[in-house]
C-alpha cells in the first residue's frame, strides 16, 4: 500500500543554521556504519597509501582514495586537503575536500571553511566521518605517516553493505554514548539516511526496519534512556 506519510517526511540534510555538532549528529552514525562495512572488508589488514596513484593498497586489492586532510601530531592541527597550494594533491584526488568547503560556504559551518583548525585527533575523525556520509562515500580511513595522521575517504564495490537490525541498534548505542551529539537528532538521522520509517512520539521514536523495530526512549532533554529490539520472529 502506497504510504503518503513516509512520501511526505521531511528528509534529513544540512539546513542554515545547523552547528557542525548537529551536522555531525544528523550523519555520524550513518558515518559508522559504513566504518563497520570497511572494517569486514579488510580485517586487521593495514593498508599501504600511495597519494601519487590516489589509492589504498591491501593485500588483494585496492582502493581508489580522496583525500579529506591531515593531522599533524606535533601541532595539534587539522588541514583540509582543499587548501594545499604547499602540497600539491592531484586536484583529482580532492574533488570530496573540495565539496565540504562549498557546503560549508553555502551553509556558514567554520569547521569546514577554516583551512587549518586547532584541535585534537578525535576530532579529525569526526572531520572524516561527516565527509563520507554527507557525500554519501563508502567510509574512510587514516593513515600515520611521519609526525602526520591523513584522511582519506574510499568508494569500492567491494565494501559490502551489512544491514542487520542488530547492527543498527549496536551502532546507534555506541554512538549516541561515545561521541558528543544530539542523541534524538541522530536516531532520526540514522533511520532516515538507512531508508528506514521513522515514528516519532512524546518521549520515544520507532524505526521501523521491516518487520522489526528498534524503540528508543528519550528524556526532555533529548538523552538516551532505553533501547529496544523487536526482532521480526518476535
Amino acid at each position: 500500500m502506497f504510504n503518503l506519510k513516509a512520501k511526505f517526511e521531511k528528509p534529513i540534510q544540512i539546513e542554515q543554521g545547523d552547528s557542525f555538532k548537529m551536522v555531525f549528529s544528523k550523519y555520524g552514525a550513518l558515518a559508522l556504519d559504513k566504518q563497520e562495512n570497511l572494517s569486514d572488508l579488510i580485517g586487521d589488514e593495514t593498508g599501504e597509501l600511495d597519494l601519487e596513484k590516489g589509492i589504498l593498497s591491501f593485500k588483494d586489492f585496492d582502493l581508489p582514495i580522496q583525500i579529506i586532510g591531515f593531522f599533524t601530531e606535533e601541532l595539534n592541527q587539522w588541514s583540509w586537503a582543499w587548501d594545499n597550494d604547499d602540497i600539491g594533491f592531484d586536484e583529482s584526488f580532492i574533488k570530496s575536500a573540495r565539496q565540504m568547503k562549498a557546503i560549508g560556504d553555502e551553509f556558514n559551518i567554520p569547521q569546514l571553511t577554516s583551512p587549518i583548525i586547532q584541535t585534537d585527533l578525535d576530532t579529525c575523525h569526526n572531520f572524516a566521518m561527516v565527509t563520507t556520509a554527507v557525500l554519501d562515500l563508502d567510509a574512510y580511513y587514516a593513515v600515520p605517516e611521519d609526525g602526520l595522521v591523513i584522511f582519506v575517504a574510499v568508494s569500492s564495490d567491494l565494501i559490502k553493505e551489512n544491514d542487520s537490525v542488530e547492527k543498527f541498534r549496536i551502532n546507534y548505542a555506541i554512538f549516541q554514548k561515545n561521541f558528543n551529539i544530539f542523541p534524538k537528532i541522530a536516531f532520526e538521522g540514522y533511520t532516515k539516511l538507512k531508508g528506514y520509517i521513522y515514528k516519532p512520539h512524546d518521549d520515544f521514536a520507532v524505526a521501523k526496519i521491516g518487520e522489526s523495530r528498534i524503540i528508543v526512549g528519550f528524556t526532555e532533554r533529548g538523552n538516551v534512556t532505553h533501547i529496544q529490539m523487536l526482532l521480526e520472529e518476535d
